[in-house]
C-alpha cells in the first residue's frame, strides 16, 4: 500500500507538468488546428531560463529562502518564453494560416530543431545542475513522502489551470477565443481581432510551459537543451488523450497519463516477470495514444474548445 501511495503522488506530480504543456498543445489546435511541435521546446526554454535566474540569486541573494528563488525563477522565465513563442507564432506561422496542414507541421518540426540549436550555442551541449533551493526535508503521508519541491509543482499546477479556466470562461478574451475558435471569419465582424486572440493564446501556452519547463528542471535537479523533446510528445499525448482542443480535456490527460505512467513504472517488473523494468516507463505515454486514436479518436472527453463559444 506504501508503494501505491508513493506512485499516486509521483503520477500527480508527472500529471501536472504533463498538464500544463498539454494546454499550451490544445488551446493552439483549439483556435488554429495547428499541432505545435515546438512547443516543448518552450518548455526547455522556460527551464533554462529560469537554471539562470536561479543561478544569478544564489550568487547576488543567498540569503533569500528557496521559495522565493523559485518564485522569481518562475516569474523570471515566464516572459522569457512568452517571447519565443510569440516570435514563432510572428516568423513561423502567421503566413501559414491558409497554407495545406501539412507546410505548419513541418515548419513546427523545423522550428523545434532550430530553437534547439540556439539553446545549445547559448546554454551549453551539457546537462546543467539545477540548484537545489527548496528545503530538502520531505513531508510524510502514510509511508510514503513527497518534497517540498513537488508540493510548489503541485500548487503552482493547480492555481495555474483554475486561472486558465476563469480566464477562458469569465472574460472577454475568453469569449474573443472561444470565437476565434469557432469561426475566426465571422469573429472578426463581430469586432474581435483573430491577430491578438492568437498571439494571446501562444502567450497564455507559454507561460504555462515555462512553469512547467522550471518545476521540471527543480524535480529532476537537471535541465538541458534537449530537455523538451519527450515532454513535449507525451504533453502532446496527453492532449490527444483528454480529446485535443479542449482545455478540460489537456487538464485530465495529463493527470490519467501521469498516473499511468507512474503506476505502470512501479509495477511493471512484476507484472512481466523482472522482463521490463522501470526505465520502460516512457512506452506507456505512446501505447496509451495508440490505443486511444484506435479505439476513440476523440479523446476521453472529446469535444473542442470551440464547441462551447
Amino acid at each position: 500500500m506504501d508503494t501505491f501511495i508513493q506512485q499516486i503522488i509521483n503520477g500527480l506530480v508527472l500529471g501536472s507538468m504533463y498538464a500544463l504543456v498539454a494546454l499550451g498543445y490544445t488551446m493552439v489546435y483549439g483556435v488554429l488546428n495547428l499541432i505545435n511541435f515546438a512547443h516543448g521546446d518552450v518548455l526547455m526554454v522556460g527551464a533554462m531560463a529560469g537554471l539562470s535566474i536561479i543561478k544569478f540569486l544564489s550568487v547576488v541573494a543567498p540569503e533569500l529562502p528557496g521559495i522565493i528563488k523559485m518564485i522569481i525563477a518562475i516569474l523570471g522565465a515566464i516572459p522569457v518564453s512568452i517571447a519565443v513563442n510569440v516570435l514563432i507564432e510572428r516568423v513561423a506561422y502567421r503566413r501559414l494560416r491558409n497554407a495545406p496542414r501539412l507546410a505548419p507541421l513541418i515548419t513546427a518540426i523545423g522550428v523545434s530543431i532550430l530553437v534547439q540549436t540556439f539553446a545549445m550555442k547559448y546554454w551549453g551541449r551539457s546537462p546543467i545542475p539545477f540548484p537545489s533551493v527548496m528545503p530538502l526535508e520531505p513531508v510524510q503521508i502514510g509511508g510514503a513522502v513527497i518534497s517540498q519541491t513537488q508540493i510548489l509543482l503541485l500548487v503552482l499546477a493547480t492555481l495555474s489551470m483554475v486561472a486558465l479556466v476563469l480566464l477562458v470562461e469569465k472574460t472577454k478574451m475568453g469569449r474573443a477565443m472561444r470565437a476565434t475558435a469557432e469561426n475566426p471569419r465571422v469573429a472578426g465582424l463581430m469586432g474581435v481581432d483573430s491577430n491578438k486572440v492568437i498571439v494571446a493564446t501562444f502567450a497564455i501556452g507559454a507561460a504555462l510551459a515555462a512553469v512547467a519547463g522550471v518545476m521540471w528542471a527543480a524535480n529532476y535537479s537537471s535541465a538541458q537543451f534537449a530537455m523538451g523533446f519527450v515532454p513535449g510528445l507525451k504533453a502532446f499525448s496527453a492532449a490527444v488523450l483528454g480529446g485535443i482542443g479542449n482545455i478540460y480535456g489537456a487538464m485530465v490527460g495529463g493527470i490519467v497519463l501521469g498516473l499511468i505512467e507512474s503506476l505502470g513504472a512501479g509495477y511493471i517488473g512484476d507484472l512481466t516477470g523482472g522482463i521490463l523494468g522501470s526505465h520502460y516507463q516512457d512506452i506507456f505515454a505512446f501505447v496509451v495514444l495508440i490505443i486511444v486514436l484506435t479505439l476513440r479518436p476523440s479523446g476521453i472527453m472529446g469535444e473542442r474548445v470551440a464547441d462551447r463559444a
